[in-house]
């Protein structure tokens, strides 16, 4: 067979470097974001970036004071990117006026101060002795409050130490979880420690605050804190405490009737135990927990407008950036080296992605706000389904793209923060022929559920029924599926005296 050559053109679809940059911009959600950027900015001279991002956070003053400073409050001007080679000025004044990428005139370039530091929150006043803001006091664990309290309790250098090794046995939530023979065990038998005295040492942190501290289990720990509770009728107390330790699964599980034939009480003795019983706190050391509260920053806020509502960028979390002019300069006069041709064309990409993606955000918001206007006006109850796909239409976008837009990015609304995913929902079909929405049911259900009659719950078949009177076709399974995805135990968990 003869070997021969042709040539033959074809098309096909390549990912660029520049669109596999914006396709991965686009599903970062905002604290991956900044960290890709620092990283980037990190790389990249010719990149700068006009916002600081630790403008708010807490500077350390020449005499020791602390200050709320403004990192680009007291700088002049910054240079304007306009003042690079042709081309580039373009570049970054394009999404200057989108979503300010780049600073102005009047717009601060970085975080320094003119060095005056006499003019902050040092300075004294007559009638205070140290008018400097103080810090907060660090918090104080659980196993610190033990051991102060041990200090002033026990004397002896021996019982000390039997005390704090059960102190470090505990966990997070106040528990000893470790059983005492095991740390006996572990004991050198020199010592000749007896495993009543880790018995004793525990009775006596047993009486520590918080109440509760260092039981072995659920029940242990509030039987001790209902011995230490003032002011209980000596009848309720014992109550309690035999529920607790004998019934504590059928106390869980209300079972209220088998309580009673047990305890042989009526509906009025169990209630007052009952309400014991829920005053006791089943983590006593959770109070001591360091753990900080996680927060999210909203990608776009609705308000309501005159004439409807408008959404818009979060501009706390949109980056200003630009090419840096120095850089560009020395470019423009042929002083540069190439690799930083590269990095220029780089930095270039990089604002227009930027740029791009946020419009994409922005855009994407407004759509779901123009289809879920119901929703902000009326609540959950009032949400229409909607799926991708229909966004994908209207904007002329393709699904995966509305996929990654609405992953891990939020919404501020008037009703609280939503992720964007929280507005698409599967349909169920209403008699009337319609479709209702998965999350309007939802949010029916914790109607229900919240304003049933304690005594006797709705169960799920029950709510199916009332929903089915509103016009909504929905199974009795769906509806338990919907109430174990809300969080909301099931009828004979919410069943009470």
């Amino acid at each position: 067979m003869k070997q021969t050559l042709q040539l033959r053109t074809s098309q096909h679809l390549a990912l660029t470097p520049q669109l596999q940059q914006s396709i991965r911009l686009l599903q970062l959600s905002t604290l991956e974001l900044h960290q890709e950027l620092e990283q980037l900015l990190g790389d990249n001279p010719m990149l700068e970036r006009l916002d600081d991002p630790l403008d708010h956070s807490v500077r350390l003053l020449a005499d020791g004071a602390i200050s709320q400073g403004s990192g680009n409050g007291a700088e002049g001007p910054a240079t304007p990117a306009q003042e690079g080679p042709p081309g580039e000025g373009g570049e970054t004044a394009a999404a200057a006026e989108g979503e300010g990428y780049e600073g102005g005139e009047g717009e601060g370039s970085n975080g320094g101060d003119d060095g005056d530091w006499s003019s902050s929150s040092g300075s004294k006043s007559a009638d205070d002795e140290d008018s400097r803001p103080q810090l907060e006091a660090s918090g104080c664990t659980l196993r610190e409050h033990l051991l102060e309290q041990m200090r002033v309790t026990v004397q002896e250098p021996r019982d000390r130490a039997l005390m704090e090794m059960i102190i470090d046995a505990l966990d997070d939530n106040g528990y000893l979880e470790e059983p005492l023979e095991e740390i006996h065990e572990r004991l050198p038998p020199e010592l000749e420690i007896e495993l009543d005295d880790l018995r004793c040492s525990l009775v006596l942190l047993q009486s520590f605050d918080p109440p509760g501290v260092a039981a072995r289990n659920a029940s242990e720990c509030l039987a001790l804190q209902i011995k230490r509770m003032p002011g209980v009728p000596l009848v309720t107390r014992r109550m309690a405490l035999l529920i607790v330790e004998k019934y504590l699964t059928w106390f869980a599980q209300r079972e209220f009737n088998k309580l009673k034939k047990a305890l042989d009480c009526d509906d009025e003795d169990l209630r007052e135990a009952q309400c014991v019983i829920r005053q006791c706190n089943p983590h006593p050391g959770a109070e001591f927990a360091s753990g900080e509260s996680d927060y999210v920053v909203p990608d776009v806020i609705v308000k309501k407008g005159r004439n409807g509502w408008l959404v818009t960028l979060n501009n706390d979390v949109v980056p200003r950036l630009r090419v840096n002019a120095l850089y560009a300069n020395l470019l423009k006069q042929g002083k540069g080296e190439s690799q930083m041709n590269g990095q220029l064309q780089e930095a270039k990409w990089l604002i227009k992605n930027m740029r791009q993606r946020f419009d994409t955000i922005l855009r994407v918001a407004e759509a779901i706000v123009e289809r879920q206007k119901n929703f902000f006006s009326h609540g959950a109850v009032a949400m229409r389904p909607l799926v991708l796909r229909e966004i994908a239409d209207t904007l002329g976008l393709h699904e995966s793209t509305i996929s990654r837009v609405t992953t891990q990015k939020y919404m501020l609304t008037p009703h609280g923060m939503f992720e964007l995913k929280y507005f698409f929902g599967s349909h169920v079909a209403t008699e009337a022929g319609g479709e209702a929405s998965s999350t309007a049911i939802r949010a029916l259900i914790v109607q229900l559920t919240g304003a049933e009659d304690p005594k006797n719950p709705l169960s799920d078949s029950k709510i199916a029924d009332m929903l089915g009177e509103q016009g909504m076709v929905i199974a009795r399974r769906t509806v338990a599926k919907y109430r174990e995805a809300l969080k909301i135990p099931p009828v004979s968990l919410r069943k009470s005296l």
